[in-house]
Protein backbone atom coordinates (compact mmCIF):
# COMPACT_ATOMS: atom_id res chain seq x y z
CA UNK A 1 0.00 0.00 0.00
CA UNK A 2 1.46 3.34 -1.03
CA UNK A 3 1.42 6.47 1.08
CA UNK A 4 -0.90 9.33 0.10
CA UNK A 5 0.79 11.75 -2.23
CA UNK A 6 -0.11 15.37 -1.66
CA UNK A 7 2.30 18.23 -1.22
CA UNK A 8 1.12 21.42 0.43
CA UNK A 9 2.85 24.79 0.04
CA UNK A 10 1.76 27.98 1.78
CA UNK A 11 2.98 31.47 1.04
CA UNK A 12 1.69 34.35 3.18
CA UNK A 13 1.70 38.04 2.44
CA UNK A 14 0.20 40.10 5.27
CA UNK A 15 -3.43 38.91 5.52
CA UNK A 16 -3.45 37.00 2.23
CA UNK A 17 -2.27 33.43 1.69
CA UNK A 18 -1.58 31.34 -1.40
CA UNK A 19 -1.97 27.63 -0.69
CA UNK A 20 -0.77 25.33 -3.46
CA UNK A 21 -1.63 21.65 -3.52
CA UNK A 22 0.22 19.16 -5.73
CA UNK A 23 -0.86 15.55 -6.13
CA UNK A 24 -4.11 13.74 -5.35
CA UNK A 25 -6.80 14.91 -2.97
CA UNK A 26 -8.87 12.00 -1.72
CA UNK A 27 -10.09 10.45 1.52
CA UNK A 28 -6.50 9.77 2.64
CA UNK A 29 -5.15 13.26 1.88
CA UNK A 30 -8.21 15.45 2.61
CA UNK A 31 -7.06 15.87 6.25
CA UNK A 32 -3.95 17.64 4.89
CA UNK A 33 -6.20 20.00 2.93
CA UNK A 34 -8.42 20.65 5.97
CA UNK A 35 -5.34 21.23 8.14
CA UNK A 36 -3.71 23.68 5.74
CA UNK A 37 -6.90 25.71 5.34
CA UNK A 38 -7.69 25.59 9.06
CA UNK A 39 -4.18 26.91 9.72
CA UNK A 40 -4.87 29.90 7.48
CA UNK A 41 -8.09 30.62 9.35
CA UNK A 42 -6.41 30.18 12.72
CA UNK A 43 -3.66 32.63 11.66
CA UNK A 44 -6.19 35.34 10.74
CA UNK A 45 -5.72 35.18 6.97
CA UNK A 46 -8.44 37.26 5.26
CA UNK A 47 -8.04 35.96 1.69
CA UNK A 48 -7.08 32.38 0.87
CA UNK A 49 -6.20 31.65 -2.75
CA UNK A 50 -5.96 27.91 -3.43
CA UNK A 51 -3.92 26.92 -6.48
CA UNK A 52 -4.98 23.52 -7.80
CA UNK A 53 -2.87 23.60 -10.98
CA UNK A 54 -0.78 20.59 -9.89
CA UNK A 55 -3.69 18.54 -8.51
CA UNK A 56 -4.22 15.45 -10.63
CA UNK A 57 -7.35 14.17 -8.85
CA UNK A 58 -9.84 15.46 -6.30
CA UNK A 59 -12.81 13.47 -5.01
CA UNK A 60 -15.83 14.44 -2.90
CA UNK A 61 -13.80 14.43 0.32
CA UNK A 62 -11.60 17.15 -1.14
CA UNK A 63 -14.58 19.18 -2.28
CA UNK A 64 -16.06 18.80 1.21
CA UNK A 65 -12.83 20.14 2.74
CA UNK A 66 -13.01 23.21 0.48
CA UNK A 67 -16.71 23.77 1.23
CA UNK A 68 -16.13 23.48 4.98
CA UNK A 69 -13.22 25.95 4.87
CA UNK A 70 -15.32 28.32 2.75
CA UNK A 71 -18.17 28.21 5.29
CA UNK A 72 -15.88 28.61 8.31
CA UNK A 73 -14.04 31.42 6.57
CA UNK A 74 -17.23 33.22 5.60
CA UNK A 75 -18.25 33.21 9.26
CA UNK A 76 -15.01 35.11 9.98
CA UNK A 77 -15.07 37.39 6.95
CA UNK A 78 -12.42 35.39 5.10
CA UNK A 79 -12.59 34.84 1.35
CA UNK A 80 -11.56 31.46 -0.07
CA UNK A 81 -11.15 31.03 -3.83
CA UNK A 82 -10.10 28.01 -5.85
CA UNK A 83 -7.92 28.58 -8.92
CA UNK A 84 -7.25 26.17 -11.81
CA UNK A 85 -9.17 23.10 -10.60
CA UNK A 86 -8.62 19.87 -12.56
CA UNK A 87 -11.38 19.23 -15.14
CA UNK A 88 -13.10 16.53 -13.07
CA UNK A 89 -13.33 18.75 -10.02
CA UNK A 90 -14.51 21.68 -12.14
CA UNK A 91 -17.38 19.52 -13.43
CA UNK A 92 -18.34 18.41 -9.93
CA UNK A 93 -18.23 22.01 -8.70
CA UNK A 94 -20.54 23.03 -11.55
CA UNK A 95 -22.93 20.09 -11.02
CA UNK A 96 -23.22 20.69 -7.28
CA UNK A 97 -23.79 24.44 -7.57
CA UNK A 98 -20.53 25.17 -5.77
CA UNK A 99 -19.27 27.66 -8.35
CA UNK A 100 -18.97 30.28 -5.62
CA UNK A 101 -15.70 28.51 -4.69
CA UNK A 102 -14.09 29.46 -7.99
CA UNK A 103 -12.29 32.65 -8.83
CA UNK A 104 -14.86 34.82 -10.61
CA UNK A 105 -13.01 34.67 -13.93
CA UNK A 106 -12.68 30.88 -13.82
CA UNK A 107 -16.41 30.45 -13.37
CA UNK A 108 -17.14 32.25 -16.64
CA UNK A 109 -17.37 30.73 -20.12
CA UNK A 110 -14.06 31.14 -22.01
CA UNK A 111 -15.16 34.06 -24.22
CA UNK A 112 -16.53 36.09 -21.30
CA UNK A 113 -13.48 35.20 -19.18
CA UNK A 114 -11.15 36.55 -21.91
CA UNK A 115 -13.14 39.79 -22.06
CA UNK A 116 -13.02 40.18 -18.27
CA UNK A 117 -9.27 39.62 -18.17
CA UNK A 118 -8.78 42.12 -21.01
CA UNK A 119 -10.81 44.68 -19.06
CA UNK A 120 -13.94 44.42 -21.17
CA UNK A 121 -17.44 44.39 -19.81
CA UNK A 122 -19.17 41.24 -18.69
Amino acid sequence: MSLPQLNVYRHDRTTRSLVTFAGEIDLATAPLVRGALAGCLRDGVRTIDVDLTAVTFCDASGLNAFLTAFRLGADRGTILRLHHPPPGLARVIEMTGSGFLLDVHEGLPARRRAAAVAGGSL
